[in-house]
């Protein structure tokens, strides 16, 4: 573990704070970036422009305090393993972490992730509106991956937090996994503001963004419940009502267009009742239970008649009854 030592918070910081850039360097060459890969163009481009921030230490002026900070492992990997021997499970908690990151340990993490953001904001500013060269680039994405890398490692060691204070929580009305994304993301919040140098641990820092957005979550949710006091129920939702009511038309008018028929209201002549009858099985007896439907070749087989002509018959018929259908629902309405 890197020797960096932290002065009281009763001395006077000569560089510290939050910091924030908005870069102005320019995109490298064309030739540059076809020699990087799609993800590391895609990270370039974050990087020029979009807001960066940094918490500034004074350690990091010294460089030689920070040499060699790449090849070092993460301090995640100095985490304080639990006794070999299990306590009574009767006392013990029902939900122990496993791994806890010491004081030292969090606090180089920290030291480290935002050593990483000064680099990347000092090499943003050397480059004030000037292109970036290819040793520059590839500089700049190294400085990311290896920010991203203790990003990420910061958050695996408090992600037990979230779920322990979601767990204790008594915001009746939302769900443990709406807390605990909504814990997420204010834990991903707090690594970027918080300020190691303050003496305080992260995770008192943290537990009250925690609390905060799993205040907003229950105010969200009663919100909701106000405008939507009932739950929704699928069983009962009937959301098939317009397929009903389609079905219910379809029905009347299958049983006005039979009495048209039985009437011969549209003064049908012989030869296009029998094509009707025969094409869509008008012509069964009362009882069958199976209906079957003749095709045009068919229906021209047994009428002596081409297949051309049965269709120009079957439209007429069908225009003739389509025509007083219509005209008796116009009158019905």
């Amino acid at each position: 573990m890197m020797n960096l030592a932290i002065k009281p918070r009763s001395e006077p910081r000569v560089l510290g704070g939050l910091r924030k850039l908005r870069p102005t360097a320019k995109f490298p060459s064309a030739s540059v970036l076809r020699r990087l890969r799609p993800s590391e163009r895609e990270q370039l481009g974050k990087l020029l422009t979009e807001p960066i921030e940094c918490v500034v230490d004074p350690t990091f002026r010294r460089s030689t305090a920070w040499s060699g900070v790449m090849d070092t492992p993460s301090p995640v990997e100095t985490l304080a393993r639990p006794p070999a021997v299990e306590p009574n499970p009767e006392t013990a908690p029902a939900h122990r972490p496993t791994e806890v990151l010491s004081a030292e340990a969090e606090r180089e993490l920290f030291l480290r992730f935002n050593y990483g953001r000064y680099r990347t904001v000092h090499l943003l500013r050397r480059y004030h509106g000037r292109r970036l060269a290819a040793a520059a680039a590839r500089e700049l994405l190294r400085w990311e991956s290896f920010t991203q890398q203790m990003r990420a490692d910061i958050i695996r060691a408090n992600t037990s937090l979230v779920l322990a204070m979601a767990r204790r929580s008594r915001n009746s009305g939302v769900e443990l996994t709406e807390l605990v994304s909504e814990g997420n993301l204010a834990l991903l919040r707090c690594v970027d503001k918080f300020d190691v140098a303050r003496g305080f641990k992260f995770s008192t820092y943290a537990c009250r963004a925690i609390l905060a957005s799993f205040s907003r979550a229950s105010a969200k949710a009663a919100r909701f419940r106000a405008h939507f006091p009932a739950t929704y129920d699928p069983a009962v939702e009937r959301s098939d009502y317009l397929d009903q009511k389609r079905e219910r038309i379809e029905l009347d008018c299958v049983d006005e267009l039979r009495q048209i028929l039985f009437d011969n209201t549209a003064e049908l002549s012989s030869v296009e009742r029998r094509v009707l009858d025969a094409r869509f099985s008008l012509d069964r007896e009362t009882g069958q239970a199976v209906a079957r439907r003749r095709t045009l070749d068919q229906v021209g087989v047994l009428l002596g008649v081409s297949k051309e002509r049965v269709r120009q018959i079957q439209n007429q018929a069908m225009h003739k009854l389509r025509a007083v259908l219509e005209q008796r629902w116009l009158a019905a309405s």
